[in-house]
């Protein structure tokens, strides 16, 4: 898979060493002279350009990417370049980062984001992950928006002790992905019980998060 990353910061250049070390082929965009740290990610391939110019992302052949990463400290330029990479190149995965959460409203499908990420949010989660049991936890947007990574602790109260798992009823659009107990993951059967203290992990679609507690919780 060919991934453009527009920001050669710490931040993209990580992402570059993942990905690479995946097996991807990785170009890195950043138009400062000063982030352009070829030793770094040797096995990247390096363009000095600007990430919200048309004739920058010509010459990068943006249209050659499956994903674009936009990961530089500045919401705009993010924007702009995820915008620019849907609507003129067609990349079909946008990757966005977000640096200050009151933007998080703009990143949405209409400035071309797939997914959005922000750090403050996935740190809250991982948080309210492991301190909440009973509630529902969203972990992750996925889907271009439309569906969640959710999570839910079962407490020692919880109606579905007991029975298995073809006996609960989930809302449309749900799916139960998989359950954690005693640090083990395991692919849940219909047959298979819930215990208290089980960690669920669903996908969602937003519709059916606000009704997935009450499937579970008295």
């Amino acid at each position: 898979m060919r991934v453009a990353i527009a920001g050669a910061g710490n931040v993209g250049r990580s992402i570059a060493r993942e990905l690479l070390a995946n097996g991807h082929h990785v170009m890195l965009i950043d138009k400062d002279p000063k982030a352009m740290k070829l030793e770094s990610v040797a096995e990247a391939e390096w363009v000095m350009a600007d990430a919200c110019e048309i004739a920058s992302l010509d010459n990068a052949k943006l249209d050659q990417c499956q994903v674009l990463v936009a990961a530089t400290g500045d919401d705009k330029v993010n924007l702009v370049a995820s915008l620019l990479a849907k609507t003129e190149y067609g990349v079909p995965r946008v990757v966005a980062r977000i640096n200050h959460p009151k933007n998080e409203w703009l990143f949405d499908k209409s400035w071309g984001v797939d997914v959005a990420v922000s750090t403050p949010r996935i740190i809250a989660a991982l948080v309210e992950e492991a301190v909440s049991v009973g509630d529902v936890v969203k972990l992750f947007t996925i889907g271009k928006g439309s569906a969640n990574l959710l999570e839910l602790t079962l407490p020692d109260n919880s109606k579905c002790i007991g029975k298995t798992v073809e006996e609960i009823t989930l809302p449309d659009d749900t799916s139960l992905a998989a359950i954690v107990r005693d640090g083990r993951v395991f692919n849940p059967k219909p047959h298979d019980t819930f215990a208290a203290g089980d960690e669920i992990i669903f996908v969602a679609s937003n519709v059916a998060e606000a009704t997935l507690k009450a499937c579970f919780i008295a």
